[in-house]
């Protein structure tokens, strides 16, 4: 079973399992200054969407470093993979925006013992998905179809 799926990655505990999944959504309200009133405010609509994933990986006992480097692929192709829940809950598309991670306990060949990674993703319009990577955008137009 796995936690959660980003594209064609599975985050498990044979893979990467994350401890911390942070979200933070925003809105779009600008303000115009009024005399003698408070500012004019506007909904412009959604704002930035991003999800924050951290955890451990332990090489000698769950999961394995090259699966970090197989994120950093996905992020050095720039594409947007769909984002998935294990339990099948789907979040969008996200874009992979940086990887960090902080290798410690080294053994005498300079190999870290315990990897603590942090991922960034941001949310991205769905039909800018990849679509290998899990997201059907369909027919950009289809708004009628049922009509016809």
């Amino acid at each position: 079973m796995h936690m959660m799926a980003l594209g064609q990655f599975l985050f498990s505990l044979p893979t990467l399992s994350f401890n911390d999944f942070k979200r933070q959504t925003s809105w779009r309200h600008p303000t115009n200054s009024r005399v003698g009133a408070r500012p004019a405010s506007q909904s412009l609509g959604p704002g930035d969407d991003t999800i924050g994933l951290s955890g451990l990986l332990v090489p000698e006992f769950a999961g394995k470093r090259i699966y970090l480097d197989q994120l950093r692929d996905m992020g050095d192709s720039g594409k947007a993979f769909a984002l998935v829940s294990g339990a099948g809950e789907s979040f969008g598309a996200f874009v992979i925006e940086n990887v960090n991670e902080t290798g410690t306990l080294h053994t005498g060949q300079g190999v870290p013992r315990r990897v603590e990674f942090d991922l960034q993703l941001k949310r991205v319009d769905d039909i800018k998905a990849e679509p290998g990577g899990g997201v059907d955008p369909g027919p950009i137009d289809d708004y009628w179809e049922w009509w016809l």
